[in-house]
C-alpha cells in the first residue's frame, strides 16, 4: 500500500518508514499541514499515519481536511497527549485508530494489522451478500454424474496446492462456480476472490484493470488505482475466458505467474504479489498456440492442472434435479408455491440439448415461474423452443422415457432418419444397419407384406 506519514519529528518519520517499508508497503513523508495536502491533493494514497500535533498545525483540524480529498483514506493518528478524550475526538472526525507516543515498531505493525484484516473483513462481507443476492443458488455442486464427479475430485484435490487451474468447458457450464468453490477450499480462503472477464474490455483498459494504473498513466488516469492483482495479494485471482487475453498483455500475466512481479501502467516500479491463479476458457487453446493467438509458454503455465466440465447435455442424471433446485429458488424470490413439472414437462427438459448450459436452464427456469399460473409446472409453461429446437423433440404419441415399447420408439426413429436423409443408402448409414435391412423395416413400417422367400 501507499502510506503517507504526517509528523513534525524526523526520527517518528524515520522509524515509521523503517517498519513499513521493511514490510513491503510504500511511504511518503511530509512534516507539516500544507505539505500534506498538497501530497493529497497530487498523489493518492491508502493508509495515513498522522501527528496530532504538528508545528503550528492541528493533526485533528487536519483530519477531515485529508478525508474530504480523499475518502477512502483509512487515518491512524500519533499523539503525545494520549488519552480517551482525544482518541475519541481523532476516531469522530474520522480516524480509525490511534497510537500513543513514544511508540515501538511492534505497535505500528500491530495498528496496520488491524487496519488490514479489518479491510479484508469488509471485503468478505461485501463479497458475501453478493453471492447470496446472485449466486447461492449455483454453489450446489453435488452431482450423479460420472464425467463431473472425475471433474470435481480432480480439481478439489488440486485445491488445497498452489497449482495454477485452468478449467475447460462451454460457456455457461458453471467455470466461474467451480473456480469459487476451489478458492473456498483453498488456503486462501481467508482472502479475497478477485475476478477479471478478460473479453470485457480493450486491451489499454484491460491492462489497467488487471495490473493498476499511475497518474497521468493515460487520459482520463486522474489517481493512481490500484488493480484486481493488488486486490487478489493472498488470494485467489480468477481470470474467466482466459483465451481471449491480447497477445501484449501475455507476456506480463506469465512474468506474474513465474516471478510473482508486474508494474502498473504508466509506472517503472516493480511491485510484488502473491495470487492463486485460475483460469477458465471455452476455447481450444492449443489451436490458439498453433495459430500465434496464444504464447506456448503461458499455456503451460496455466495448463498445470486441466479440469474439463462438461456441458449440461452430458449431464442427463442431474438436470432435473438442479432444475428442480431453481424452481424452488425462484418460487421462492416470487412467492409463489409451484409443486414441481409434469412428466410431460420433465421429459421436454430432458430432451432439449440446452446449448447454453446450466445458464440457460437457470433463465428458462426463472421464466417459467414468473409466467406459471398453477401449482405445478406444465410443458405449456415451457419456452416452445425447447420442443422445436430440439432433435429429441416429443413427436405426437411417442416420448422417449414414457410408456412406450422399443419398438415404437425403433419405429420413430427410423421415420425421423429417412426424412433427414437425401437417399435410403445415407438413412442406412446412418442408422448403422444394410439398405437391405432398411427397406425391410419400411415395408414392415408402413405394413406392406413381405415378399415369398423373403
Amino acid at each position: 500500500m501507499k502510506i503517507l506519514i504526517i509528523d513534525d519529528e524526523e526520527n517518528i518519520r524515520r522509524t515509521t518508514v523503517v517498519v513499513l517499508e521493511a514490510i513491503g508497503h510504500e511511504t511518503v513523508c511530509v512534516e507539516n499541514a500544507a505539505a500534506a495536502l498538497k501530497q493529497m491533493e497530487n498523489d493518492s494514497f491508502d493508509i495515513a499515519f498522522l501527528d496530532l500535533k504538528l508545528s503550528g498545525d492541528s493533526g485533528l483540524d487536519l483530519l477531515p481536511e485529508l478525508l474530504k480529498l480523499n475518502p477512502q483514506l483509512e487515518v491512524i493518528v500519533f499523539t503525545a497527549y494520549a488519552s480517551i478524550e482525544t482518541a475519541v475526538e481523532a476516531m469522530r472526525r474520522g480516524a480509525v485508530d490511534y497510537i500513543p507516543k513514544p511508540f515501538t515498531p511492534e505497535q505500528i505493525r500491530q495498528a496496520l494489522g488491524r487496519l488490514i484484516q479489518a479491510r479484508k473483513l469488509r471485503g468478505r462481507v461485501a463479497e458475501l451478500e453478493s453471492r447470496l443476492s446472485t449466486e447461492a443458488l449455483s454453489m450446489d455442486l453435488t452431482t450423479n454424474e460420472p464425467a463431473m464427479q472425475r471433474a470435481l475430485e480432480l480439481a478439489f484435490k488440486a485445491a488445497a496446492t498452489p497449482a495454477t487451474i485452468l478449467l475447460l468447458g462451454e460457456s455457461g457450464t458453471g467455470k466461474s462456480v467451480v473456480a469459487r468453490a476451489l478458492h473456498e477450499n483453498s488456503p486462501q480462503k481467508e482472502n479475497a476472490f478477485v475476478t477479471v472477464s478478460c473479453p470485457s474490455l480493450s486491451r489499454e483498459l484491460l491492462e489497467s484493470e488487471l495490473f493498476g494504473h499511475a497518474k497521468g498513466a493515460f487520459t482520463g488516469a486522474v489517481n493512481d488505482k490500484l488493480g484486481k492483482v493488488a486486490l487478489a495479494n493472498g488470494g485467489t485471482l480468477f481470470l474467466d475466458e482466459i483465451g481471449e487475453l491480447p497477445l501484449e498483455i501475455q507476456p506480463k500475466l506469465l512474468r506474474l505467474l513465474q516471478e510473482k512481479e508486474y508494474e502498473r501502467v504508466g509506472e517503472a516500479k516493480t511491485r510484488h504479489a502473491h495470487v492463486r491463479v485460475i483460469s477458465a476458457t471455452n476455447r481450444n487453446l492449443e489451436k490458439a498456440v498453433q495459430e500465434g493467438r496464444f504464447r506456448e509458454d503461458l499455456y503451460y503455465r496455466l495448463h498445470v492442472i486441466a479440469v474439463q466440465i462438461p456441458p449440461l447435455r452430458e449431464r442427463p442424471r442431474d438436470l432435473l434435479k438442479i432444475a428442480e433446485r431453481y424452481l424452488q429458488f425462484f418460487s421462492k424470490q416470487c412467492g409463489k408455491r409451484l409443486n414441481g413439472f409434469s412428466p410431460e414437462a420433465e421429459a421436454v427438459l430432458q430432451q432439449y440439448t440446452w446449448p447454453g448450459n446450466l445458464r440457460e436452464l437457470r433463465n428458462v427456469i426463472e421464466r417459467t415461474v414468473i409466467l406459471a399460473d398453477t401449482g405445478e409446472i406444465s410443458r405449456m409453461d415451457l419456452p416452445e423452443k425447447l420442443s422445436e429446437g430440439s432433435p429429441l423433440s416429443p413427436a405426437p404419441g411417442v416420448q422417449i422415457g414414457a410408456r412406450v415399447s422399443l419398438k415404437e420408439i425403433e419405429t420413430e426413429h427410423i421415420s425421423r432418419v429417412m426424412k433427414q436423409a437425401s437417399t435410403m443408402s445415407e438413412a442406412a448409414r446412418i442408422l448403422g444397419i444394410t439398405r437391405d435391412t432398411l427397406h425391410r423395416k419400411k415395408k414392415e413400417m408402413s405394413g406392406e407384406p413381405e415378399a415369398p422367400g423373403g
